[in-house]
């Protein structure tokens, strides 16, 4: 597999990720986004693009570890992601229901890309 494919494919993925909370901002419904949404967003697609990069370069140094890390990055990113959330919840003074469902909606969607770009790798190993 080339490695630039799958960080290209983030890309992609990122910006049509990025492109519902823009055009709810700006079509007037921004009351559907959590202040500071952005940094949020950043956050989770920063560690998203980390645990590809670390896959990538896993996958042609030692392939047999590529599950491995797959795991354990996403277990770092699960525990960043709730540290993250503590923090945002306790100094930003939000409703948390708007808060979950932006939440939800950044980390499960690219958890879900993650898990795509894992499943896609292992089918090219055979």
């Amino acid at each position: 597999m080339k490695v630039f494919t799958p960080i290209i494919k983030f890309l992609v993925f990122t910006v049509v990720l990025a492109s519902v909370p823009f055009l709810l901002s700006y079509t007037g419904s921004g009351n559907l986004l959590v202040p500071k949404f952005w940094v949020l967003f950043s956050f989770v697609s920063l560690f998203t693009f980390m645990l590809i990069v670390s896959m990538v370069v896993i996958q042609r140094i030692k392939p047999d570890l590529f599950a491995q890390t797959f795991l354990a990055t996403t277990i770092v990113k699960m525990l960043a992601s709730m540290g993250f959330a503590l923090i945002f919840v306790s100094k930003i003074h939000i409703s948390h229901g708007v808060f979950l469902v932006d939440f939800c909606y950044v980390y499960f969607l690219n958890t879900g890309f993650e898990v795509y770009v894992l499943l896609s790798n292992l089918r090219h190993q055979n």
